[in-house]
């Protein structure tokens, strides 16, 4: 019996060892993805560079708006006859003007979505290269966490191999 009850010792002693050293070799982390997102820098120069066309964008459109008034405006000149005659041409002028609206705004959307993949694709390359370097065996994104410690925050070293990528 007192051989039984050693044997069962030596065994729950070497489960609690086994178990704590299993415990010790997982390594966790977190980034926050937002902070890591607008402190990149490729994704500043793409805001910068989406900014721009946009802008391009929004002054073409103004442009084609103020056709658009002028036309009205010297259809507003005429009588009912050749009014009526340039109202298809002001219809017409209308349509095209929402069309170019639906095709940029759609480029926009299109470009910001490839170039919003692109940096999360950077994100999670440099994520996956630092947790294994590291040895993390899990990085989450903070916004799952319900409580976090700081010293677990890796978003500070994420944001320095993506800025040092950049250069």
């Amino acid at each position: 019996m007192r051989k039984a009850a050693v044997v069962l010792g030596v065994v729950i002693f070497s489960l609690v060892l086994l178990l704590g050293s299993a415990q010790a070799a997982d390594k966790f982390g977190y980034i926050d993805l937002s902070r890591t997102f607008s402190e990149y820098n490729k994704t500043k120069t793409y805001d910068k560079s989406l900014s721009a066309k946009e802008k391009i964008y929004t002054d073409e459109h103004d442009k084609k708006v103020e056709e658009i008034k002028s036309f009205q405006d010297k259809l507003n000149l005429l009588n009912d006859k050749q009014r009526e005659e340039k109202q298809g041409e002001l219809q017409a002028k209308a349509k095209a003007l929402q069309d170019f609206d639906r095709l940029k705004q759609a480029e926009l959307r299109k470009d910001q979505e490839d170039r919003m993949k692109e940096i999360l694709k950077d994100i999670e390359e440099a994520v996956k290269k630092y947790s294994e370097k590291q040895g993390y065996t899990l990085v989450f994104n903070d916004r799952v966490l319900v409580y976090q410690t700081k010293s677990m925050d890796i978003t500070s070293q994420i944001i320095d191999i993506l800025n040092k990528s950049e250069k």
